[in-house]
């Protein structure tokens, strides 16, 4: 049983599956049979040289067990065994075939080096298989190196081919894998940085109180609690989504970007609208506006009624860029007041937040917020623009097509 393990492991590292060794070993068996029968029915010409033919039939036919695991040497020992045949004993008009085989392996399971070997190794094999009969039949060599030269191009084509679909799974693995780990950390940056951000801010607030108001300092106090333990469980459900394996939820695996089945984003989210929600939408946007007025922003926020009514990864995105827009107004603005406005016209979803805050310095550069917004829309095939508010303080304005 080890030993048997051992050969199934072996086989595995090679590449080759033990149900593909078993065909292998079939194949040779067949050929081996219709040789025996072939040199039996020559025996009366073959004569005293009939153990020498039995043994090269052996290597010739034996050498196809081999073709997937050791290509090239199969090959070498299939084609001196042929020439030896045809040399000093009697020339069998099936060992060629399974030359031939031996051949299209080559190609289709050596590595590209030694797959570009075998037009060398067909033409020595068949100047010493013929030799004597070329000079009386000149055009039948000729012709079989053609049809052996046609059969390696066929393998050898078919194996680049392989290594080409191969090479662009592996190219389309890894950007499935790289888009996956973006939205990760989107999500993170999104929750944690807004939490910590509002927390932040309540905590300098209630510092500067704690002398001066102990009430409202124990409300700020109390909002800061309340807050932490909202993102520890929304942090918790997006960590519970990837230790499942990712996107076991409705809505998670086109959060961001194409579903594994080719349609855009959120074209199959309507079918799971019924499930229940672990990711954030526009109908939350309320309790986003409470935890900013908690910070000291009094937000004001209109939410089209049709808005309400989204694709699942649009409405979650939409929230995502309404949160990410107001923690910047916290972070950076140092706004009092910040206006949302959410609507839907036709097919197309306008995102509109405006603060009073200290708005754009000339020259400023989008941080990761502002960045992941742009990576958010990008996804959709939407347009955003962020820069000073025309009254001062600061102004993002989202589009967001909504697939049909």
């Amino acid at each position: 049983m080890a030993g048997r393990l051992r050969s199934l492991g072996a086989t595995a590292r090679r590449g080759v599956r033990p149900g593909a060794a078993v065909v292998d070993r079939a194949l040779a068996a067949v050929f081996l049979a219709a040789m025996l029968v072939e040199r039996v029915g020559a025996a009366p010409r073959i004569g005293a040289r009939m153990p020498v033919a039995v043994a090269l039939s052996v290597v010739v036919a034996g050498a196809l067990a081999l073709r997937r695991t050791a290509p090239l040497t199969s090959y070498l020992v299939g084609s001196a065994a042929l020439s030896a045949e045809a040399l000093f004993v009697l020339p069998s008009p099936v060992s060629p075939y399974a030359n031939l085989v031996g051949l299209y392996s080559l190609g289709l399971y050596a590595t590209r080096g030694r797959a570009r070997l075998a037009p060398v190794i067909v033409l020595l094999g068949i100047a010493a298989y013929f030799t004597g009969a070329a000079r009386t039949y000149p055009v039948i060599p000729a012709g079989v190196l053609f049809i052996w030269l046609l059969a390696w191009a066929f393998g050898y084509g078919t194996a680049r081919r392989q290594e080409e679909r191969e090479a662009a799974r592996r190219q389309l693995r890894q950007r499935v894998v790289d888009a996956e780990r973006a939205r990760i950390a989107r999500e993170l940056h999104d929750l944690v940085g807004h939490t910590l951000n509002v927390m932040l801010v309540q905590a300098g607030a209630a510092r500067r109180l704690i002398d001066r108001d102990p009430r409202q300092t124990r409300e700020l106090l109390s909002g800061m609690e309340h807050t932490g333990r909202e993102a520890l469980e929304e942090l918790d459900r997006v960590l519970g989504l990837l230790r499942r394996g990712g996107p076991a939820s409705p809505g998670a695996a086109v959060a961001d970007g194409p579903s594994p089945s080719g349609r855009p984003p959120g074209a199959e989210s309507d079918a799971a609208a019924d499930g229940p929600s672990l990711q954030p939408g526009l109908g939350e946007v309320a309790r986003l506006v409470g935890r900013m007025e908690q910070a000291g922003i009094r937000v004001t926020a209109r939410i089209d009624p049709a808005a309400r009514r989204l694709p699942r990864s649009i409405d979650m995105s939409a929230y995502r860029i309404v949160q990410e827009a107001l923690t910047n107004t916290v972070k950076h603005g140092r706004a009092n007041r910040a206006e949302v406005t959410v609507r839907r016209d036709g097919d197309v979803l306008d995102i509109e937040v405006l603060d009073d805050g200290l708005g754009a310095s000339g020259g400023y550069v989008p941080g990761r917020g502002l960045l992941g917004i742009a990576e958010r829309v990008s996804m959709f095939g939407g347009s955003v623009e962020h820069r000073g508010g025309e009254r001062g303080g600061f102004r993002l304005h989202a589009v967001l097509p909504i697939p049909c």
